[in-house]
Formats: C-alpha cells, structure tokens, sequence
C-alpha cells in the first residue's frame, strides 16, 4: 500500500481530507496547549474553521481535558453553535460566543485560540497593558487590541463590540480575562500566542524586579514594525518552519491526538 492509500484509509468516510487535515492540525494546537501548560481544566477554546464553502467550525468538546482531544472528538458547529455532528458531549456557550463574533466577520480568521493563562490575564488586568519593553514584546503589540470585560460572554450582544475592537489585529487581550489571537491557519494562530504568552510573561518577570526598565529606542521599535508587517511573510513562516517541528514534539511527547 502506498503512503497516499495509507493516507486515505485514516480519513473518516463521512469527511473530506480537508476537514481530517483541519481536525488534526487543530487536535494538536489543544495537545501543545496542553504541553506548554497553558490549559485551565475544560475551559478556554481553540476554533477552527473548515475548509469549503459552508461556514462550518470545529471546537473542543465540553468535558474533556486539552491533553485528551483528538481529531475525531472534535464537535463540528455552525455559526450560531448548534452541533453538526454526533458527540456525547456539548460544547461551551460561552465559548463559542466569542469565537462566532470574530469568525462571522473575519474571512481571515480560520483559527481563534483564547486563553486564560497566568501571566496573560495578569497583563491584561493591569493598566498598563502589554508593553513593548522588549524584541519578543514588540512581535505583538503593533498588531494588538484590547476588549474590556462584559463578564462570562454569554450574551450575543457583545459580539458587535467584541468585533469593533478586534478591527484587523491578530493578537488581543481580554481586559480581566485572558489572551485571544487568530490566524489564517492553525499554526499561526498559536504561534502568535507563543509570542503573546511570553511577552507577558517576560513583563511579569521584568517588574518583579522592582528596578527602572531600561529604555527602547522609538526607531528599534518602528523598525520592528515594519519589518512584521508582512503578514504572507509571518503565515509561511508559522505553517512551513514553525509547525512541523511542533508536530513532531508532540509524536514524541504527547502522541495520539491524530486518531
């Protein structure tokens, strides 16, 4: 049998290979959360849209943990969340509120990852907010917006506000609630939250230390800005040099999210 024969036998016959490909990618984002530490029990979400003209999502099933979820248990959704496929499980309302308002009216946004990490809801509970102190810092905010808190997103009325401050940006911090970034793939949506997640955690640590930052030049941090405004440069980059390593970690460490 040939590699492709051995290929198609793994998709499920009620399925595109498309669809398979998005579950598994997906599947792995929830495994590397998982293995990055980055999870909070069953809750927080990672979406994914499906490939082909249906605006059809893929989400986590509500009641299993991230290191758990396989491409398989992953619960396909319409845009108003209603399941269109068989599960045991239900998925969380609160959820997909915020990911249907990004996705309804974000072509681009094929991946929206939320967290609801440490450091993350530390920055984005601070005044300050997220600061460019520093090169990992400044991969994310020239292209970062901010939501103030509603409460548990359960109301559709915040999803027209939720999308006004979202605009274009790709990273976001949910003022008293976490970290949110999209992508037009999986593998750029959380290697935008790689750098998210430890830009907030490197200015944690920064103002532990009690003493003055030291300053960046305005012309280092513009300089910055125009060399990341290349968002093609940034997706090639996230699908062909960063992801598959990471999936190759996750044979080694975590494997089983491809069943």
């Amino acid at each position: 049998m040939s590699p492709a024969e051995a290929r198609l036998k793994e998709v499920p016959s009620n399925m595109t290979e498309a669809e398979w490909q998005q579950r598994v990618n997906l599947a792995a984002c929830y495994r590397l959360v998982s293995l990055y530490g980055w999870d909070d029990l069953v809750d927080t979400h990672i979406s994914a849209r499906v490939p082909g003209p249906e605006h059809h999502f893929l989400i986590n099933p509500y009641g299993l943990m991230f290191d758990e979820i396989t491409a398989s248990s992953l619960v396909k959704v319409d845009l108003h969340g209603n399941q269109l496929s068989e599960s045991e499980y239900s998925i969380n309302p609160a959820g997909f509120t915020i990911h249907s308002a990004i996705h309804e009216v974000r072509e681009d946004a094929i991946c929206v990852l939320h967290l609801h990490t440490l450091d993350g809801t530390a920055v984005s509970s601070s005044a300050e907010g997220l600061l460019p102190l520093n090169q990992t810092a400044q991969l994310v905010t020239h292209d970062l917006a901010y939501h103030d808190y509603e409460g548990i997103a359960l109301d559709h009325d915040e999803r027209p506000r939720l999308q006004k401050d979202l605009g274009d940006h790709n990273h976001m911090l949910l003022r008293n609630h976490g970290t949110l970034t999209v992508g037009r793939s999986v593998a750029s949506a959380f290697e935008r939250m790689y750098h998210l997640e430890r830009a907030c955690s490197m200015q944690v640590r920064t103002r532990a230390l009690g003493t003055p930052v030291y300053p960046v030049e305005e012309i280092a941090i513009e300089k910055n800005t125009e060399l990341l405004a290349n968002r093609d440069r940034a997706e090639l980059r996230a699908t062909n040099l960063v992801w598959p390593p990471l999936l190759r970690k996750l044979d080694r460490e975590l494997p089983g999210y491809r069943s």
